[in-house]
């Protein structure tokens, strides 16, 4: 009887309390913290833009070069790109051409937005493209044009046969 009473009594603590196992459990949290700081990044693709006048054709018409995806941009706020010269002349080392006979112009065609435009070279940073949306490996394509009006003129003609060179600096500013 005794032991039909301990069977009994087993039955009805599995039926009730069924025969899971009991298992430990114990919980534990960590802090995940993330810490941004800003960041803004420009990279050029096109090491040179070449302009060749070796025909008369050449200086009587517009020349001008589109670089596709010249510009990478990778910012975390809005930015403006700008352009400027490094000097105040295309030189030859003794010979010297304005820089003002080039026009560079921001165009659509990248992944980049904002509000493209054209401005003429100078050493002044000059804003090609405004408020261009945040964004990671953002481009944008960029043309570079010597209007036929100032080839033809005498910022170009008369002056020594040569290669004349200047250095083009974008830059993006975070918004």
């Amino acid at each position: 009887m005794k032991n039909l009473f301990i069977i009994s009594t087993l039955a009805l603590g599995v039926f009730f309390f069924g025969t899971n196992n009991a298992q430990a459990q114990s919980t534990g949290t960590t802090t995940v913290n993330l810490t941004l700081s800003d960041v803004i990044s420009l990279e050029t693709s096109a090491a040179e833009v070449n302009f060749v006048y070796d025909t008369a054709e050449a200086y009587n018409t517009d020349q001008e070069y589109t670089v596709e995806d010249n510009i990478k941009v990778t910012s975390n706020k809005n930015f403006d790109i700008s352009v400027k010269a490094n000097g105040a002349n295309f030189t030859d080392g003794t010979n010297n051409i304005p820089v003002g006979v080039l026009d560079i112009t921001a165009v659509a065609g990248g992944t980049m937005g904002g509000t493209p435009t054209t401005v003429t070279l100078s050493t002044t940073d000059q804003d090609i493209n405004t408020n261009a949306a945040l964004g990671s490996e953002l481009t944008l394509d960029v043309n570079y044009k010597i209007p036929a009006t100032r080839s033809s003129s005498s910022d170009i003609l008369g002056k020594p046969a040569a290669s004349y060179t200047q250095e083009v600096t974008y830059t993006a500013t975070a918004l």
